[in-house]
């Protein structure tokens, strides 16, 4: 760790600059802990979450109603910070009750390649097609051939993000060596 402190962050920059520079100021481990709390509904302190949040963040310590935003905002620091741990954290954000929620944690889970394809084959039939959609690319990150059939039930889809996602997600499938 440095001199540098989560104030000195700058709640303006990209969402990957605030977490690195988190992470220069806290140490991984410490952001990724804060960020399962987030995850977690936790309160984590206020200035984690402008780095979380950014400029919206101010918003709720201005007293906005918090609704789902930091647990996605949680979940999204998690693309840039990351420890094995938190699996179980995105794993239970997956099945969230608030749709950003569960698309948050599903981008997560695929760009970690995380395995999760059970709970990932359970968005796949999700009321909000943003989930479908994120589910059906993190499923082709992380499933397997046998994937391919379900993913094949969203090209009928109303939504064509979610039609174009299943197709991106088979390829990924269907590339990768058996």
């Amino acid at each position: 760790m440095n001199s540098k402190s989560l104030s000195d962050i700058q709640p303006d920059d990209s969402p990957q600059k605030r977490v690195a520079a988190a992470i220069e100021a806290l140490g991984e481990r410490e952001v990724v802990d804060r960020a399962i709390g987030l995850l977690a509904g936790l309160n984590v302190g206020e200035e984690f979450l402008i780095v979380a949040g950014g400029p919206h963040a101010q918003g709720l310590l201005d007293g906005a109603p918090p609704l789902y935003w930091p647990e996605v905002w949680g979940a999204r620091v998690l693309l840039y910070a990351w420890a094995d741990d938190a699996k179980d954290a995105v794993a239970a954000g997956l099945q969230n009750q608030a749709w950003r929620v569960r698309e948050m944690c599903a981008r997560v889970a695929g760009t970690r390649g995380l395995d999760v394809a059970p709970l990932l084959r359970e968005l796949l039939t999700d009321d909000v097609a943003r989930v479908r959609a994120a589910g059906a690319k993190a499923l082709g990150e992380v499933g397997d051939a046998n994937d391919a059939d379900l993913l094949t039930n969203l090209f009928k889809d109303a939504e064509v993000e979610v039609r174009r996602s299943a197709q991106q997600a088979i390829g990924r499938i269907t590339s990768r060596p058996a």
